[in-house]
């Protein structure tokens, strides 16, 4: 063996693995110190941020949740006027087509009133024609059977 290894040997404390000596103090403040370092200079800001962000997005869906319900409300007001104004127009439909019918009807009554009076004329006058014709017909075969007569008599 190397007579420097055993010196070093000879001068190695006990202990081993868990030494527990001035440097872990050290480490443990050098530790605390940048824990408070980064807390100080990049978790508190980056916390503000995040704060603000959260803060931001609650009263942007707090707005949104106001003008939604005020949309809906809104569309519930005008799909209430909007069925009103279908029952009215319903109804107004329903009224027309009423009057409309018995406007109709009238007119047809009095059209065939009309008709019925004109047929009336007519026929009135077919059968005075008729009569005139028949009468004008009888005196020429009253003449013509005169004129018969007189002929085989003769």
């Amino acid at each position: 063996m190397n007579p420097n290894s055993i010196l070093f040997l000879t001068l190695e404390r006990s202990g081993g693995l868990f030494d527990f000596d001035g440097t872990l103090p050290v480490i443990g403040i050098q530790f605390l110190i940048f824990m408070f370092l980064l807390n100080t200079i990049l978790y508190t800001p980056l916390l503000n941020v995040i704060n603000e962000r959260n803060q931001y997005i609650n009263k942007n869906l707090a707005q949104a949740s106001i003008i939604l319900t005020q949309a809906n409300k809104l569309t519930k007001q005008y799909e209430d006027q909007l069925l009103k104004a279908r029952k009215k127009a319903q109804l107004e439909i329903a009224s027309v087509q009423k009057v409309h019918k018995t406007i109709l009807e009238t007119e047809i009554k009095s059209s065939q009133k009309i008709f019925d009076n004109y047929l009336i004329k007519i026929l009135n006058n077919l059968k005075i024609e008729k009569s005139r014709i028949l009468s004008s017909l009888e005196k020429e075969i009253n003449s013509l059977t005169n004129e018969i007569m007189v002929r085989i008599v003769t």
